[in-house]
């Protein structure tokens, strides 16, 4: 007798497990992802329809941080707009402008280290852009390393050769090069 209650213990505990099991077949009905589908209800009984989802959204938690920032570092105020960047960077971590922003932030206030891990972030994001190359350059040219920024200079207008920005840093170069100041 103890051998088939063993046996209808096993099969229902094998009947309980089975029951949490979803079906494979795609007849069965709607394969869900992250999208409702048309005629689905929230929690609260609305439907679906109008709302948002994530993938319609434009806006970033970094987005009012960086605008932020850009405006304090146009102001000059680059301690402000470094931490600015640096909480942008701490919303999105992989917003690459952030990155960039807080690597010339770092560079205007002489923290060329942090500087440095900024611009290694924003490279693995960003890629090899003109704005990269000529940020780099001009930390490179704050550091007293020319030769290091004119090579950085170059490869941003390789990429941008129209791009006044790269332009007046090749000028601010040379003049920088041909009126060396010793104290």
């Amino acid at each position: 007798m103890t051998g088939p209650i063993r046996l209808a213990a096993a099969a229902s505990v094998l009947l309980v497990m089975l029951a949490g099991c979803q079906s494979t077949d795609s007849s069965m009905g709607v394969v869900r992802t992250n999208e409702p589908a048309k005629g689905d209800y929230t929690a609260f009984g609305d439907a679906f329809d109008g709302l948002k989802t994530v993938s319609d959204v434009d806006y970033y938690a970094s987005d009012q941080a960086v605008t932020e920032a850009k405006t304090q570092f146009r102001s000059e105020n680059y301690g402000n707009a470094g931490a600015l960047f640096y909480k942008a960077t701490r919303l999105a971590p992989n917003d690459g402008v952030a990155w960039l922003g807080l690597a010339a932030s770092c560079d205007r206030i002489r923290r060329f280290d942090l500087a440095d891990l900024a611009y290694g972030r924003a490279y693995r994001l960003l890629g090899a852009t003109p704005e990269y190359y000529n940020n780099v350059g001009y930390s490179y040219l704050l550091r007293g390393k020319l030769q290091e920024a004119r090579s950085n200079f170059l490869k941003a207008y390789e990429l941008a050769p129209n791009d006044p920005t790269v332009a007046n840093n090749l000028k601010l170069l040379s003049s920088s090069v041909r009126n060396i100041e010793r104290s």
